[in-house]
């Protein structure tokens, strides 16, 4: 039985998709995508599932996140499926449908925290100074 293993990432969360012929589940963590987390995380999740609705309904897909916040995880996740299927199916003509949509879907978000400088109390803020 032929499976995909695919990861996506946002910000420090990492997703682990794997693909692989079946019915339709999705699971993240082990847990129903229908039962998972928060609605508006569940709703982020679900776009590349809601895109080609087709072709989801021939795959399971088993998604393992750590890492990060509720919504970075999510993100994470969405780009690890969006990339199983596309993987899975070899087809060009779905990744452009992903890329029209949201590059984010395809391609990693590269964002990070900046590191702290020395002057101050963050990467942004200042040690505040006054001349009175």
């Amino acid at each position: 039985m032929e499976h995909v293993n695919t990861s996506g990432k946002r910000k420090t969360a990492i997703a682990r998709a794997t693909v692989r012929e079946g019915n339709g589940r999705v699971t993240i963590n082990k847990v129903p995508l229908d039962t998972y987390g928060p609605e508006l995380a569940r709703l982020k999740i679900m776009e590349p599932l809601e895109l080609v609705p087709e072709k989801v309904a021939k795959v399971d897909i088993a998604v393992l996140v750590n890492g990060g916040g509720v919504m970075g995880q999510a993100a994470a996740a969405r780009t690890a499926i969006a990339r199983g299927l596309v993987d899975f199916y070899k087809d060009e003509e779905l990744e452009a449908v992903y890329r029209a949509y949201d590059r984010t879907l395809i391609i990693n978000d590269d964002r990070r925290k900046l590191p702290k400088n020395p002057l101050g109390h963050g990467a942004r803020a200042k040690k505040q100074k006054s001349y009175r």
